[in-house]
């Protein structure tokens, strides 16, 4: 604190020598003078006094027979008065703050986090259309509603927080892990739900264990058709049906099809083969435009540009909206060249094996195929047909013909 107090005030170090520079320096105690950082050099001393303490020493120099130099000064007022004859450092340096002071009242980065399902361009998009971005002020910026208006309009977000750190937009959400069984079960109970199929094929599999089947092993069926019906009849005595009771069906159903494709590749392809010529150049942007530095235009013909760039960020949260990177310009040419028989054959076993763990991937059984290669001097292609095997199934509300209700007879009054 006393050196701050010190600064404010500003102060000086001095040289002082003479016949009794001991005594001058017991008549600054008695006089009420502090002087501190106090160092013998031998034939002077050096320390430091304050300003007004340094005018107040004239009279007692002149007493006990030494000199004072100042050899430095320090504090504000001092620096102020370098200032005044530095106006456009003054200025520029006030330009710099409220420069940073205003910047400091927008967004110039949001950060999104604990999303798994709902990705971070989906949620980008969700907020632009509510009007919330980069370079958007924070006074317009209104956390609860945001927080509100994620979770009402994206039924897996169950939680929300929403908070400004400098000029970075944090949103952390919280998605819901397990689906809503009570909700579906409610839902089959007051409307059923059916299973359709998703695509044409031949019934190879089929276990009901709720709900009414509507077709046997074996059965061709077309896409769209319900494959297991969520309305279970209720009959009347002579078999007409009274009502329908409606469930949730629920079966493994297994689909037979055929299904054909075609893959070719050429023998002939396109390299690129870099020079080694290469050229650098520094990128500048502010917010969403983006500047190239560089001297003269590229001298190559064909070349690739590649580099990154960053964000200005003076603390951990504080964002400016400036981008800075460098550049590299590499100079290539296109080399025509020819794989050979091995090579090929590669490339076709690796097509092969792409369009297995494609099928892998959706649960597709492959229970036959016929698989050739055919070689033409500009390319090979790859023939294959396939018997494929899938729960192509899906699940719908159940659609039904209301039940004809029967008026009972009026009784007539007996007379």
């Amino acid at each position: 604190m006393l050196h701050w107090v010190q600064y404010i005030r500003g102060y000086v170090k001095i040289k002082v020598w003479g016949y009794s520079t001991e005594r001058l320096l017991n008549l600054c105690g008695n006089h009420d003078i502090l002087v501190w950082d106090i160092v013998n050099h031998g034939d002077h001393d050096t320390m430091k006094i304050s300003v007004r303490g340094f005018f107040a020493l004239k009279p007692l120099l002149k007493k006990t027979g030494t000199r004072a130099a100042v050899l430095q000064k320090y504090g504000l007022p001092f620096f102020m008065s370098k200032m005044q004859k530095r106006k456009m450092f003054v200025a520029g340096l006030l330009g710099c703050l409220l420069f940073w002071v205003i910047m400091a009242g927008y967004i110039w980065n949001i950060e999104i986090e604990g999303n798994y399902v709902l990705t971070e361009d989906v949620l980008m998009d969700y907020l632009d259309e509510k009007g919330v971005h980069v370079a958007m002020k924070k006074s317009r910026l209104q956390i609860e509603g945001l927080e509100k208006a994620l979770r009402e309009d994206h039924d897996i977000i169950t939680w929300t927080s929403v908070q400004v750190k400098g000029t970075t937009l944090l949103i952390h959400i919280k998605e819901n892990e397990m689906p809503d069984y009570e909700q579906n079960m409610q839902q089959a109970q007051e409307d059923g739900i059916d299973l359709i199929a998703t695509r044409p094929g031949t019934v190879s599999y089929i276990i009901t264990r709720s709900g009414v089947p509507q077709v046997a092993l074996g059965d061709t069926v077309e896409k769209g058709d319900v494959l297991v019906s969520g309305a279970v009849p209720v009959y009347n005595e002579d078999t007409t049906v009274r009502k329908y009771q409606f469930v949730q069906s629920d079966a493994d159903i297994l689909l037979r099809y055929t299904e054909s494709l075609s893959v070719k590749r050429d023998i002939l392809y396109d390299e690129k083969l870099y020079s080694g010529r290469q050229k650098d150049m520094i990128t500048l942007g502010v917010n969403d435009k983006e500047w190239d530095i560089r001297f003269g235009k590229v001298p190559y013909e064909q070349y690739d540009i590649s580099g990154e760039k960053k964000q200005v960020r003076l603390l951990d949260r504080l964002y400016l909206p400036f981008f800075y990177g460098r550049k590299t310009i590499q100079e290539y040419e296109i080399v025509r060249k020819k794989h050979t028989a091995d090579e090929m054959n590669n490339i076709m076993q690796e097509e092969w094996r792409k369009i297995i763990a494609s099928l892998d991937e959706k649960g597709v059984q492959i229970t036959e195929k016929n698989v050739t290669i055919k070689k033409y001097d500009d390319n090979w292609v790859l023939n294959a047909r396939m018997q494929l095997e899938e729960a192509a199934v899906e699940s719908a509300p159940t659609e039904v013909e209301p039940v004809a209700q029967e008026e009972a007879p009026e009784e007539e009054n007996a007379e």
